[in-house]
């Protein structure tokens, strides 16, 4: 993904704050939690550029970088990077902010996750080019 969510000049597709219960047994926020944010984000992109349903059939690439804590201001910035036939790969940055009234922002994660055009049948589709 390009360097546009370091310049703020690209939205996030989704923004959200982990809370309590959404910590693993150590008190970070479960991986599992943050893994579904990104789905949720990887979505929203492909489901606008296949303009219809969408299913997650890979995720190609999935790292942590940093734990998120309870509080932080998450913000998942997604971009399509790749169309295929009936495929649509997206590039997903979730990045946290700390001690907001700082302005304390990392970047905590990154995936590559693929998504299948689907018909109301739940059948591949074409995505147009």
């Amino acid at each position: 993904m390009s360097n546009k969510n370091d310049s703020k000049q690209q939205e996030p597709v989704l923004r959200l704050v982990p809370m309590p219960a959404d910590t693993n047994s150590a008190g970070d926020i479960f991986g599992g939690w943050i893994m579904s944010q990104v789905d949720i984000a990887g979505s929203i992109v492909a489901i606008r550029r296949a303009q219809g349903r969408v299913a997650t059939i890979a995720v190609k690439e999935f790292q942590f970088h940093q734990p998120v804590f309870v509080g932080d201001l998450v913000s998942c910035y997604a971009e399509v990077t790749k169309v295929g036939k009936t495929s649509i790969t997206v590039s997903v940055e979730v990045y946290a902010e700390r001690r907001r009234q700082e302005e304390e922002r990392i970047k905590v994660t990154e995936a590559i996750v693929v998504y299948v055009a689907i018909d109301e049948n739940r059948k591949p589709r074409v995505v147009d080019k």
